[in-house]
């Protein structure tokens, strides 16, 4: 990869052997990536190029390099796409996963259901606990016509992350801890979503992207089995409900069963439920606020 004169394809299949040979999980999709980062291109546009340019865009072997080197690529990139949104990630913030988007939905569906029993366009009240880059908190605002939506953030590296993503959404953001915030709402939310830490304490994360980019913060739960914040979501999320509200939150598969008995346990909860994500694993509870 050190020839200027290579072809763009060729510079592509070199980058994708390295970082084939790093264990990168999906090394010609991002080697793709890259490529079309710099040169400011789809990467369906890249495709129709890979035949047709002669030289490879510069800097790309740096890129490379850090890809290798197991940094996230959505903090090369500088964005992690989330839904219809393009995000603005990096150091500091948890990246967006895919799971995330099913649970989402979730909240999304219940809003909609609220709304056609109201026959009503506006009055709906959303919030979004331990939002980190504001991706819940943005996909509602945006998908849901007429919702008012709350985000709240305690990290201060991911502040700054969620301001900017959050801006223009029409969502109001709230830099606090999520277990004493928004009081001024209290009984009076109809859906609340988080996906807060939940990550057990001796818990190590396989991908090293996860391990030495993602903040502890935004991973590790507390208490040996991670559920310290879990529990403070769903104690925070009973208080902000109304009766009737809807509540969900995503979780590791292994906590499934503990966290429908930390919800059912309560007496706060009802038509408790463990959904499923794309990819058949237990992702999140939900309930309803008796």
């Amino acid at each position: 990869m050190t020839d200027e004169r290579q072809s763009l394809e060729d510079a592509v299949t070199r980058a994708t052997a390295v970082l084939a040979a790093a264990g990168v999980p999906s090394p010609a999709v991002d080697a793709q990536l890259l490529a079309a980062h710099l040169l400011r291109v789809s990467r369906g546009e890249l495709a129709a190029m890979l035949f047709g340019t002669s030289v490879s865009p510069e800097g790309y072997e740096d890129l490379v390099a850090r890809r290798a080197a197991r940094e996230p690529l959505q903090h090369i990139t500088g964005v992690a796409y989330f839904r219809h949104l393009e995000l603005a990630v990096g150091k500091g913030v948890f990246v967006p996963r895919p799971e995330t988007e099913s649970v989402v939905q979730l909240g999304i569906d219940v809003l909609a259901q609220m709304r056609q029993e109201r026959g009503a366009e506006d009055g709906l009240l959303a919030v979004d606990l331990g939002t980190g880059s504001g991706a819940i908190a943005a996909a509602l605002a945006t998908e849901v016509a007429g919702c008012r939506v709350y985000a709240v953030e305690l990290s201060d590296d991911a502040f700054p992350w969620a301001q900017r993503n959050l801006a223009g959404t029409g969502a109001t953001l709230v830099h606090g801890d999520m277990r004493d915030s928004l009081a001024e709402l209290d009984g009076t939310v109809d859906v609340v979503v988080s996906n807060p830490p939940y990550i057990p304490a001796a818990a190590i994360p396989r991908d090293l992207e996860v391990r030495l980019h993602d903040p502890h913060m935004a991973l590790y739960g507390g208490g040996a089995d991670g559920m310290d914040m879990p529990t403070a979501a769903a104690a925070t999320a009973a208080r902000l409900l109304r009766p009737g509200g809807f509540f969900v939150m995503e979780h590791a598969q292994v906590q499934a069963e503990q966290m429908a008995a930390l919800l059912s346990e309560s007496g706060h909860w009802s038509n408790v439920r463990t959904h499923l994500d794309l990819t058949g694993r237990d992702r999140a509870t939900s309930g309803y606020r008796r």
